[in-house]
């Protein structure tokens, strides 16, 4: 059990880390919203290294703590839509054990941002900016992309880590 909130405490902040570099990093392609995910790459490490309540509590709790520390409520309130609505289909995904870890984290990249795309359609109470959609879903994939790239590394250097 230490071990377990020992890892815990880490992924944690190592993702608030990855945040916080991010929120640096002057990633402005003129599309707003779009940017580079950096702390998923701990989210998707701890789906395959922790279970998956464990990868939950993770992403919630780094939502909300990156928030707080670097954002506002409604950037809470976005990151949580898409951080659990793309857990919940990269952990689908990951126990069928059908796609890569590449696979699973554009699937995340992709559905963090429907996630976030519904909610904004309930603020706005308007569908109209379902126009995005295009963008976000590419947007996601190349994100996504970089992330399962950077995680499938990690991954295989990672073979000793057992976290119990």
């Amino acid at each position: 059990m230490k071990n377990r909130v020992a890892y815990f405490g880490v992924f944690v902040a190592l993702a608030l880390i990855f945040s916080y570099v991010e929120s640096l990093i002057p990633f402005h392609i003129g599309i707003p919203g779009v940017k580079l995910g950096l702390a998923n790459l701990i989210i998707v490490i701890a789906l395959y290294k922790m279970d998956v309540k464990s990868a939950f509590l993770l992403s919630i709790t780094r939502v909300i703590l990156s928030g707080f520390i670097f954002g506002n409520l409604f950037s809470i309130i976005y990151s949580l839509a898409g951080g659990v609505l793309s857990l919940i289909v990269m952990a689908v995904m990951k126990k069928n054990q059908g796609f890569s870890v590449m696979g699973v984290s554009i699937a995340g990249g992709v559905f963090h941002n429907i996630g976030q795309l519904i909610v904004a359609m309930i603020v706005v109470e308007t569908y109209s900016v379902a126009y995005y959609l295009p963008v976000l879903l590419i947007s996601g994939l190349v994100t996504g992309l970089v992330i399962g790239i950077a995680a499938g590394e990690m991954l295989k250097r990672l073979t000793n880590l057992r976290i119990e």
